[in-house]
């Protein structure tokens, strides 16, 4: 008996020691383990799901350096077999596309620089190039017979003006191009005169447009300037191509001229190609925000408009397996408004269209091979649902819960393939029968090194705000939590600000994990304006960035630490783009935090405006512009730059040096009007990063950011840190 009890003793001791070993515990380059599944397909006969998985590894020719690698894996889907892997070369592979008889998968690697559409036989052999389109080709879809292919392709409206093949008869656009004082867009008409400074005015504007061609100046015309990472003055067009399945044959342009045209489909029959885009060929690109639905026959010829009004968007068009019905998104532009889900038949008119009632956004349709449902995913409560809607009832069914996230699916007669978020397990992909019943996991993408780690398990809470809304925040304890001990607390905001947080969302895993590794609590919340909950509760921020959201944060903040474990000497307040705003808005007129981190944000929504890509969020969410009456004192009051002279708070601030969504100067604003105040203010800008630099960025600097983030706050939390 005695041998009996130290043997217990002696296994609770190892067990003991093994949960608080810090090789249990999340590290911060455990962010480069993480591996995702996406792009699911399933084969023709149900049999087979092809599938991407994107990797960091070590850059072999940069020292210290990750990147990103995106490769083509395929699976039985009887579950009978381990998944393989089908492409190796480091250009990787990406968007793949079954063939109608099951033996080919089209995919894009980049070749040259460009994206390529490459075919891949089942039977064995290497890819072989199919395009070698000097534009690039993308988003590849194959003809009912096999025979051909659509893919879209992506340029510059000045590349289009010059392009012999393109524009044969040297077309100018019919709208606009807004160059003061030239009359119908007669400069755009190609010239032949010989560039000169000294010469005639022809010549010298010929030697002006080399200089731009030369990129020695960019001339700006148009509303839309600022790309993610650089300011642009050409205008970008996207066309359809169809190509024979040939090695060596020529795409013919199947929308040609002045527009943007994507997402293409073949009908069954593949006489025809039903697509998005906007044919408006009298309006700016930049200001037509309208987006129609077309078909078009396969040579090109008879292009009608299936779905369109001034002042809505028609998208996501997703046509049955028989051709018959047509699904499709609509919602009014310049508004926050969430899209609306519909089908009609594809012959019919709008007066034929049917409503699928369903509060919350919605995206990848996908048909039943019996057309009997429609699928889609949600996000929802925390989580990214899987649904269905019943076609002829309407009625929407929940297909996965609230407590996870699926980030990609396909579905082929009675078999449904998806990947998946939890908070167990980062991402991996799934089979099911088509009621998501009858579950199983096929890949062991991050379960192998999960399954060892000591994980935090958030918890669900809920409150009513001083609107009514309800509100759903979670708590994660520490790691290694012990009860009767005090520990600091973290309040995470999110972006957007219609994005949403919750046990099912990919991007903030292992930030959560990390600092909860680290001895921290970590709350975060679906304040008003998050998406997930339904339009109502999305407007719910409309004219209020500031005081409402930061209302909701903080009562989420003030249930963690009604728990009793929380050292409210010790609390930390951090978020991103909106989040950062938010954040900046918090320490303006609240001091209890010990120190803040504020990541992209925006915080003088007139400067916004101006320097920022996503500035329509101003006039859409105020009511009008900075010059306006009726919005300026709002938008004034709105920004958090008012109040920076009450931010007594140690702040560190990051940005990312390219970053043209909220624009760099911003948190060039708040710094210097801090450091001229002589507040405690620390400064961290990445060369080079785009405001996806937490998510998709130089993996360096991802871990680069997580450090300092917590280096900073362990100055002001934990002053024996120091």
């Amino acid at each position: 008996m005695k041998k009996k009890f130290t043997a217990v003793l002696l296994f609770l001791a190892v067990f003991i020691a093994r949960a608080q070993s810090p090789d249990n515990l999340i590290k911060v380059t455990d962010m480069l383990k993480i591996k995702q599944a996406s792009s699911v397909t399933i084969s023709p006969d149900g049999n087979w799901v092809a599938y991407t998985v994107k990797t960091i590894e070590p850059d072999p020719s940069k020292k210290g350096e990750y990147k990103y690698l995106t490769q083509l894996h395929l699976a039985p889907t009887s579950g009978s077999a381990k998944p393989r892997q089908l492409t190796f070369a480091k250009e990787g592979g990406s968007q793949p596309a079954w063939s109608p008889d099951g033996k080919q998968i089209a995919f894009v690697r980049v070749a040259d620089e460009k994206p390529q559409i490459f075919l891949l036989s089942l039977n064995g052999g290497e890819p072989m190039q199919l395009t070698k389109f000097k534009y690039g080709a993308n988003s590849p879809y194959w003809s009912p017979d096999g025979k051909k292919l659509l893919f879209t392709s992506g340029f510059g409206l000045k590349q289009l003006l010059s392009d012999s093949l393109l524009n044969p008869n040297n077309s100018i656009p019919k709208w606009s191009y807004e160059k003061p004082g030239f009359y119908q867009n007669e400069h755009l008409k190609v010239s032949t005169v010989k560039p000169n400074p000294d010469g005639s005015l022809a010549e010298i504007r010929g030697y002006l447009d080399q200089n731009e061609k030369d990129e020695k100046a960019k001339v700006i015309n148009q509303l839309d300037f600022q790309e993610e990472a650089n300011v642009s003055s050409n205008i970008s067009l996207s066309h359809i191509f169809i190509v024979d399945a040939v090695p060596g044959a020529t795409p013919k342009d199947l929308t040609p001229g002045f527009s943007t045209s994507f997402n293409p489909a073949f009908t069954p029959d593949g006489k025809r190609v039903v697509f998005e885009g906007d044919s408006d060929d009298t309006e700016h690109p930049n200001r037509s925000l309208e987006s129609e639905i077309f078909i078009v026959n396969a040579d090109g010829s008879n292009l009608k408009q299936l779905l369109g009004k001034k002042g809505f968007s028609y998208n996501t068009a997703t046509l049955s397996p028989s051709g018959k019905w047509l699904a499709f998104q609509y919602n009014q532009t310049q508004t926050v408004s969430i899209p609306k889900l519909a089908i009609m038949p594809l012959g019919g008119s709008e007066a034929d269209i049917k409503t699928i009632n369903y509060d919350r956004n919605k995206s990848n349709l996908v048909w039943a091979s019996n057309e009997k449902h429609l699928y889609f995913t949600s996000p929802a409560n925390g989580g990214i649902l899987l649904n269905r809607a019943d076609v002829k009832s309407g009625k929407v069914e929940k297909l996965t819960d609230e407590n996870s996230g699926v980030n990609s699916f396909d579905i082929k007669k009675d078999k449904l393939a998806f990947s998946k978020t939890e908070v167990a397990n980062p991402n991996e992909l799934y089979l099911a029968n088509e009621h998501a019943k009858k579950t199983k996991r096929i890949t062991s993408l991050n379960h192998d090194w999960v399954k060892d780690k000591k994980l935090s398990l958030p918890e669900k809470k809920t409150f009513k705000n001083n609107k009514g809304q309800v509100v759903e925040y979670w708590v994660m304890k520490p790691t290694n939590f012990t009860a009767g001990t005090k520990y600091p607390l973290v309040l995470e905001i999110h972006g957007g600000p219609t994005a949403m947080w919750g046990p099912g969302e990919s991007s903030m895993w292992h930030e959560y994990q990390y600092f909860a590794s680290r001895g921290y609590g970590v709350v975060y919340s679906n304040p008003r304006g998050s998406g997930g909950y339904g339009e109502e509760f999305m407007r719910g921020n409309v004219g209020d960035w500031g005081a409402g959201p930061a209302s909701d944060v903080l009562t989420a903040l003030e249930g963690a630490i009604a728990e009793g474990w929380a050292d409210t000497s010790r609390l930390a307040i951090t978020g991103g783009s909106y989040g950062g705003y938010l954040v900046s808005w918090i320490l303006g007129h609240d001091n209890r935090f010990k120190a803040a981190c504020s990541q992209r944000g925006v915080y003088d929504l007139g400067t916004f405006f101006g320097e920022g890509n996503a500035w329509r969020l101003v006039p859409n969410y105020f009511g009008g512009y900075p010059w306006e009456e009726k919005s300026k004192s709002l938008i004034q009051s709105e920004s958090p730059l008012t109040y920076v002279q009450n931010i007594t708070t140690p702040l560190i601030i990051f940005h990312g040096e390219n970053d043209l969504r909220t624009g760099v100067i911003q948190s060039e604003m708040l710094y210097k009007s801090l450091k001229i105040l002589n507040r405690p203010v620390e400064y961290v800008r990445h060369p080079g990063a785009t405001h996806e630099i937490t998510r998709s960025g130089n993996n360096r600097q991802r871990i680069d950011q997580m450090l300092r983030t917590y280096e900073f706050f362990e100055r002001w939390l934990n002053k024996q840190a120091q």
